[in-house]
């Protein structure tokens, strides 16, 4: 076969040279959120809560995705579903206003949780690999084998609002768990209690969780896949022709058209037919 095809089912079956085993992810189910988190609470560093006490207000920058820990444990009363539990680290920059001074810099921490129940298919087979670990806290455990692995794709969030409350008029809640990882992210130690003042965020997150279990497909095969493009030992080595990929660039031809006069205009907008305008 001169060139490899394409589009497999417009192939000529004569091109095809044999049947494949492979060995991949099938999805077996997925689904998408939009997820509005409204007066989300920032854990700041030491430095930072001492600058939030003291200043007059603050704004948030952004927010940055640091971590999202994934769990995957089955429904009690359905064996083909799985519900999959979601833990979000943030870090979040903000800005204080500290009098007339230049706005102090500050860090902190964001978690945000969420679930997700989808359909994993019932598997009896329990599957061994090299890394499977008996009672092991790394690895793949005997007790996880014939589980749906979960796979989470998510954006950085997008900064809606922000807020400084006093301390005293928070209500409790429970203290969040930090992973050891995450906290060795911030130079200093987070505050967790015992701070006066504390900064509340609004976060927009888009979010794709899927489930996916191994799966032995046939698949046809036109040919094997050689690549053709050329190795580089620099940059810079392997630069595109400038000829070659002018040549690529289709010929304008409504650029060379004639406008009529209804698509003519002055700068102002009005309609002006010596002149014309994008």
């Amino acid at each position: 076969m001169s060139e490899q095809c394409l589009d497999t089912l417009r192939c000529n079956p004569e091109d095809l040279q044999q049947a494949m085993s492979i060995h991949t992810r099938k999805i077996t189910d997925s689904c998408r959120d939009k997820d509005c988190i409204e007066d989300l609470r920032v854990y700041l560093t030491a430095g930072s809560q001492e600058a939030l006490d003291a200043c007059a207000g603050a704004k948030v920058r952004c927010a940055e995705l640091l971590y999202a820990a994934i769990e995957v444990e089955p429904v009690s009363f359905d064996r083909n579903h799985y519900c999959i539990d979601v833990t979000f680290y943030y870090q979040i920059l903000a800005d204080a206003i500290v009098g007339s001074h230049r706005p102090a810099a500050l860090s902190g921490l964001a978690v945000f949780s969420k679930r997700a129940v989808l359909c994993g298919e019932d598997s009896r087979a329990h599957i061994f690999r090299s890394d499977t670990r008996i009672c092991a806290p790394d690895g793949r455990t005997q007790r996880y084998s014939n589980r749906p692995t979960a796979v989470v794709e998510v954006l950085d969030p997008m900064v809606l609002s922000s807020r400084v409350r006093e301390s005293c008029e928070c209500t409790g809640g429970s203290v969040v768990q930090i992973p050891t990882q995450v906290r060795q992210m911030f130079d200093e130690e987070l505050v967790l209690s015992g701070d006066q003042r504390r900064l509340f965020v609004t976060l927009g997150q888009f979010s794709i969780i899927r489930l996916e279990r191994d799966a032995q497909l046939i698949v046809p095969v036109l040919d094997y896949s050689i690549p053709t493009k050329e190795c580089c030992d620099s940059p810079g080595c392997c630069a595109e022709d400038p000829c070659e990929m002018f040549s690529r660039i289709p010929f304008p031809t409504a650029e060379f058209t004639p406008r009529g006069c209804d698509n003519a205009c002055s700068r102002d907008g009005t309609p002006d037919p010596a002149s014309c305008c994008d």
